[in-house]
């Protein structure tokens, strides 16, 4: 992974602990998008129409990293526009299952759309708490992160599957923005229903592109509106015979956007999904520890079993202010102070902000 780091050049100039907020651009997808926009700018149109040609085969090597068959993948310039288009088509008489403070773009869809609702917090008992709730069998779709985005708090996987077999009628739609990319995953395998995920966190493919995954179960519950040109690719014969993911993509598909998308999974599978795994785990424990010894994680947090590589450290403006003035890039977050880490930081870097805590803590 050290290797790694050379293509990152922000690293350079800074202790970056904020991938939650963007994933970091690489020097090689930069030389790609180059070439990109320097064939546009000789081709003009023939070049993007030979790009509109290529979705089909990014949607293979999407389907082909995460399990799915491609024709069960939609390409969405972000998670937030394909699961508007998503809820648009879902019937208002389903009963959701949320959490507390996860991010907007899960909850408000529902929310402003007047779903019958219910709640369960993000803490140290989510599971069971979910569990209790949708063994009342009143509950029609669990929609929630696989990883939150304040904190860090990460679903137990087997929990869903477990859900999934005892509740088959229970569809499960996820946001994996802030898991995707960070360790294996295969779809088809798993108790979700329907993944959306944006990828310029963790995945590392820039801004404006995303996915969604969806099993064939799934897409019975649905009518969905959402339809344009981009549905029949160009081919008005198609208007009758619209596929269901075609219907989240109802205009252009930007060969800029969505060919860094596949850049993105080719160089995350170059790199080994295992190996990146085996990174992160590290990371996690090392700033478990740290950030524990120090008391500056909420109880509920420690108490989980597993963990992502996100954390909330208490802290105020002023002490986000001292860290921005060390070079650590973080963000503030849910009245603290959210840490992330990738495979391109290090348990050095985890250490130096922990010592720069314990400085000011002291004080």
């Amino acid at each position: 992974m050290q290797n790694l780091r050379k293509k990152f050049p922000v690293l350079n100039q800074y202790i970056y602990a904020n991938t939650a907020s963007a994933g970091l651009l690489s020097e090689d997808l930069m030389e790609w998008r180059q070439g990109h926009d320097l064939d546009y700018l000789i081709g003009g149109s023939e070049m993007k129409n030979k790009g509109f040609a290529h979705m089909p085969e990014i949607k293979k090597t999407v389907g082909k990293f995460f399990n799915c068959r491609s024709e069960n993948v939609a390409l969405v310039p972000n998670f937030s526009l394909g699961f508007n288009l998503l809820l648009e088509g879902l019937p208002k008489d389903k009963k959701v299952l949320l959490v507390n403070k996860d991010y907007p773009s899960v909850n408000w869809p529902f929310e402003t759309r007047n779903f019958k609702r219910d709640y369960v917090d993000a803490d140290e008992h989510m599971e069971e708490h979910i569990h209790a709730k949708v063994k009342k069998r009143d509950i029609d779709v669990l929609a929630l992160s696989l990883v939150q985005w304040v904190d860090g708090v990460r679903i137990d996987f087997d929990f869903l599957k477990d859900l999934k077999r005892e509740f088959p009628d229970l569809m499960i739609v996820a946001d994996g923005t802030q898991y995707c990319g960070t360790e294996p995953f295969d779809f088809e395998a798993s108790g979700i229903d329907i993944l959306g995920t944006s990828a310029y966190k963790w995945m590392l493919a820039g801004y404006g592109n995303g996915f969604f995954l969806v099993k064939d179960g799934a897409m019975e519950h649905f009518d969905l509106k959402g339809i344009g040109n981009g549905s029949v690719d160009n081919d008005a014969s198609k208007r009758n015979s619209i596929t269901f993911c075609k219907f989240l993509e109802p205009g252009h598909l930007d060969s800029f956007n969505f060919g860094s998308l596949e850049f993105a999974v080719d160089f995350l599978d170059d790199i080994g999904l295992d190996n990146v795994q085996a990174q992160l785990q590290k990371l996690s424990k090392r700033a478990m520890s740290a950030f524990s010894e120090l008391d500056l994680l909420q109880p509920a947090i420690a108490k989980r079993k597993q963990h992502s590589t996100i954390f909330n450290v208490k802290g105020d403006e002023k002490l986000f202010n001292k860290l921005t003035e060390q070079n650590v890039v973080a963000s503030p977050r849910g009245g603290g102070i959210r840490l992330s880490f990738h495979f391109y930081n290090t348990e050095e870097e985890i250490d130096v902000i922990a010592t720069l805590l314990k400085r000011w803590a002291s004080n």
